[in-house]
């Protein structure tokens, strides 16, 4: 009787499940931000759903950093739908989901430690997302420079949400998912 090996293949790009879930986040969260992003506002502050879905999606699938690249550039171009300065958002939100995407993979030794990563990266993926939005924003209205301190509370602001928001549900949709919140091997960066 001969011995059966099975082939082992790398795995090549990303799987369904993983970019329907990515599907699904992203528009969940333009849906939240157009019906209770409106709702919720304090002090000129709200969540920014889009930012902390694409966070949210790139927590639990932890993807490959040009894969991430690729959902920022997506939620880019959903915020078109949405008032603003149109094209900016494609920069701001590749920009966020890169730095996601590349920090996500920062490694953590226990689970508690691992929520409050996620959290402090969405954290810093969204004032990254946000403060390049603003400077963009100046540039292209060519306005008065020392305006951009005003833009500051509200940046951090939304990050402190979106990052509460994110570091609520890592550990819920990771269960659901049944995927590990720590990995043995975190090396799916390149």
């Amino acid at each position: 009787m001969e011995k059966r090996e099975l082939a082992q293949t790398e795995k090549k790009g990303i799987n369904l499940q993983d970019l329907l879930l990515t599907a699904v986040l992203l528009a969940a969260g333009a849906v939240l931000k157009f019906f209770v992003g409106a709702f919720i506002n304090i002090a000129g502050m709200k969540p920014n759903f889009v930012i902390a879905m694409y966070c949210m999606a790139i927590a639990l699938i932890r993807p490959k950093f040009y894969y991430s690249l690729i959902i920022g550039i997506l939620a880019g171009a959903i915020c078109q739908f949405f008032p603003g300065t149109p094209y900016l958002n494609f920069a701001s939100e590749a920009a966020g989901a890169l730095a996601m995407g590349l920090l996500i993979y920062i490694p953590a030794k226990s689970k508690g430690l691992k929520v409050v990563l996620t959290a402090v990266i969405t954290f810093i993926s969204t004032v990254i997302s946000g403060g390049l939005y603003t400077v963009l924003l100046f540039v292209v209205i060519n306005s008065d420079k020392s305006a951009l301190l005003a833009y500051v509370p509200i940046v951090l602001g939304t990050a402190t949400l979106n990052a509460i928001i994110v570091g609520a549900l890592y550990v819920p949709l990771m269960k659901a998912l049944k995927k590990p919140i720590i990995e043995e091997k975190e090396e799916n960066v390149a």
